[in-house]
C-alpha cells in the first residue's frame, strides 16, 4: 500500500490511512489496526482521554484458537444451510466455546430434508448434533429424525427454539407412545399438542394477556428477558453455577405443561421452569 499517495490524493495526514488486509481470522483484526496506530489517532483526532488500549484478551483469543488441544465435529441441521448466514450467530458462539475449551470445531451443515430424503446414515461421525431455529414445516421431520438419532446412539444434542421443540416431539412419540405427537404450528388438530401456541401469562404488572391464533402475530409471542428457575441437581444448574437466570425469548409457541407428567414417567428430566 501507497500510504502517503493516498494521503496525498485523499487529503488526509498520512496516520490517517489505515491498511485493513485480509487475514485467517477475524480476532486478529484489533491488533492488525493498533499496530498502525488507528486507536492513538482517533484519540488524539477526538480530543478523547483514553488509557492505553489492552489487548491482552485478544491476543489469549488468538492463541486459544491456533492451538487447539483437540478437535470435534458437530452437525448442524437446518433448512437454511445453503445460506450459513443464517446462522452466523450460532456458528459464532460454537467457535467461541471451542476456543474457551481449547478444541477445533468442525462445523458440518447438513440440510433437513436431505435427512428426510437419505436416511439418518449422513449423520454417522458427528460428535454432537445441533438443531437450531427456523419456521414453517419445510425439513421439520428431519429435525425430528436427528433428534431420534441422537438419543438413541447417546449423542449430545443442543434443540434451540424448534430444535428444542422437534426433539420434544421425538420423545412423545417414540418413548411416550404419542404417536400423533407434534406442534399445534404445523399440525392444529393432532391427538397429542406436545408444542401448542402461547394463549395466557401474565405481563410485567401482572395483569393476565389473553392470546388466540386470531390475535396479530407479533402480540402471540413472548419476547424478551424472562426469568427461568433450574432444578438443583441438574447438568444445567451445574453450567450456570445459579438456580435463577435470565435469558431473552422470542416465539409464539412453548411446550404443553400439561403434557409433563406423561414425560416424567417415561425418564424425561424437565429441570426448568418459568415464573
Amino acid at each position: 500500500m501507497n500510504a502517503p499517495k493516498i494521503a496525498l490524493f485523499c487529503n488526509v495526514p498520512e496516520k490517517a490511512v489505515i491498511s485493513l488486509k485480509d487475514v485467517d481470522s477475524i480476532y486478529k483484526i484489533p491488533a492488525l489496526l493498533k499496530s498502525q496506530g488507528l486507536d492513538d489517532y482517533i484519540c488524539k483526532r477526538f480530543s478523547l482521554d483514553c488509557p492505553v488500549a489492552n489487548l491482552s484478551e485478544w491476543e489469549q483469543v488468538i492463541y486459544e484458537e491456533a492451538n487447539p488441544e483437540g478437535e470435534v465435529t458437530i452437525g448442524m441441521v437446518g433448512k437454511y444451510v445453503e445460506l450459513p448466514d443464517a446462522y452466523k450467530s450460532v456458528i459464532e458462539a460454537l467457535k467461541h466455546g471451542g476456543f474457551k475449551s481449547r478444541v477445533a470445531v468442525n462445523i458440518k451443515l447438513i440440510d433437513s430434508q436431505d435427512v428426510e430424503t437419505r436416511g439418518v446414515e449422513i449423520l454417522k461421525g458427528l460428535d454432537a448434533i445441533l438443531v437450531p431455529g427456523g419456521f414453517g414445516e419445510r425439513g421439520v421431520e428431519g429435525k425430528i429424525m436427528a433428534a431420534r438419532y441422537a438419543r438413541e446412539n447417546k449423542i449430545p444434542y443442543l434443540g434451540i427454539c424448534l430444535g428444542m421443540q422437534v426433539a420434544m416431539i421425538e420423545f412423545a412419540r417414540n418413548v411416550a407412545n404419542m404417536e400423533d405427537a407434534n406442534s399445534t404450528e404445523f399440525a392444529p388438530d393432532c391427538k397429542y399438542p406436545v408444542i401448542a401456541l402461547i394463549t395466557e401469562w401474565r405481563d410485567e404488572n401482572g395483569n393476565l394477556e389473553v392470546r388466540t391464533e386470531n390475535s396479530d402475530l407479533g402480540g402471540t409471542m413472548r419476547l424478551g428477558a424472562q426469568p427461568c428457575h433450574l432444578s438443583g441437581d441438574s447438568l444445567v444448574r451445574t453450567l450456570y453455577g445459579k438456580n435463577t437466570i435470565t435469558e431473552r425469548h422470542r416465539h409464539r409457541y412453548e411446550v404443553n405443561n400439561l403434557l409433563l407428567k406423561t414425560y416424567r414417567r417415561c425418564g424425561f428430566t424437565y429441570c426448568r421452569s418459568f415464573s
